[in-house]
């Protein structure tokens, strides 16, 4: 698989939240009550944070479909997204904006709840026309109907689909089969194929054209076609990870869409992510298209020897 029309446009359809955030030394145990600092409220959703890691991470031209409610809530997702420079095909619901409840800990480690909210109102015919798409990005924060059905239109259009499968969940192979690119964790790859095999075997039997599965601090590793890939992680002193995952999703469509082969696209999205991982929040975490060049302009490849081992890749 390798990357589409340069500068083609990329579409995400998905999720969209507000977040509230409190820093605490931990996270909470079950029952468990931990002292934190103030709260922060800031625009999140791993749908709208992956369109703003295209837009901006990646300077792609990016649109995005979303619900939302017809709260101040959605006026700081609006604002968020628009001054990211995406274009917004938006839908009104009466039901709230979504919002998500995160605890960060001081290792830079996260707890999310989300409450769906707007999101669970996202329906197969608010999809717009899918001319000039080059890529299209959902996630599953909003109905896997709906999810599967924007797959199926992409398919006719010829428009290739990328499918962060988040939160984990098992998924039909109807819809695993339209998709192009499966981007997950070790969890949601869990979830989606089991914990039999090495990591490298795993991620052959998804039933997706490509798969890629992040693995934190060790980094990615991906089967395209047959061909096994690994992109290490970048080393930095991370503050907070909570859009680490949306940002390199977001980075990785955005490069696709430009063109890029997908080693490169990799590469790019592990910086992005990476410089993400350095500064609270979630979209105002996202570095520019700019950052992320002369990041990797000015660090040395990381070794992946160790990541190879550990996703099988040497066996």
């Amino acid at each position: 698989m390798t990357g589409t029309t340069p500068g083609g446009r990329v579409l995400v359809a998905g999720s969209a939240n507000v977040d509230f955030v409190v820093r605490a030394p931990h996270i909470p145990a079950p029952g468990e009550t931990v002292l934190g600092g103030d709260l922060s409220i800031v625009p999140g959703g791993k749908g709208a944070n992956q369109a703003v890691a295209a837009a901006r991470a990646g300077g792609a031209d990016t649109a995005m479909l979303l619900a939302l409610g017809d709260d101040p809530s959605a006026g700081v997702l609006e604002d968020s997204l628009r001054s990211a420079g995406i274009r917004l095909h938006l839908v009104r619901s009466s039901r709230p904006t979504g919002a998500a409840l995160i605890t960060v800990s001081d290792g830079a480690e996260n707890a999310i709840t989300v409450a769906q909210g707007a999101n669970d109102e996202l329906a197969p015919e608010h999809l717009p026309a899918l001319d000039g798409v080059a890529w299209l990005l959902l996630q599953l924060e909003t109905p896997i109907t709906t999810v599967a059905a924007y797959a199926r239109a992409a398919r006719a259009a010829r428009v290739p689909v990328m499918l962060n499968a988040a939160p984990a969940r098992a998924l039909p192979a109807e819809l695993l089969g339209l998709i192009d690119l499966l981007v997950v964790n070790e969890e949601e790859l869990a979830a989606i194929v089991g914990k039999d095999g090495s990591i490298a075997e795993r991620l052959a039997r998804t039933g997706a054209a490509a798969t890629v599965v992040t693995l934190g601090e060790r980094g990615c590793c991906a089967v395209d076609g047959g061909t096994l890939i690994s992109q290490a992680a970048f080393t930095v002193a991370a503050v907070d990870t909570t859009a680490a995952g949306d940002t390199f999703c977001g980075a990785l469509g955005a490069a696709l869409a430009d063109g890029v082969d997908v080693p490169a696209a990799l590469r790019r999205a592990a910086a992005a992510a990476a410089l993400s991982a350095t500064r609270p929040g979630a979209q105002t975490s996202i570095p520019t298209a700019a950052e992320v060049t002369a990041f990797l302009a000015s660090t040395a490849e990381p070794d992946a020897r160790a990541l190879a081992a550990y996703c099988g890749m040497n066996e």
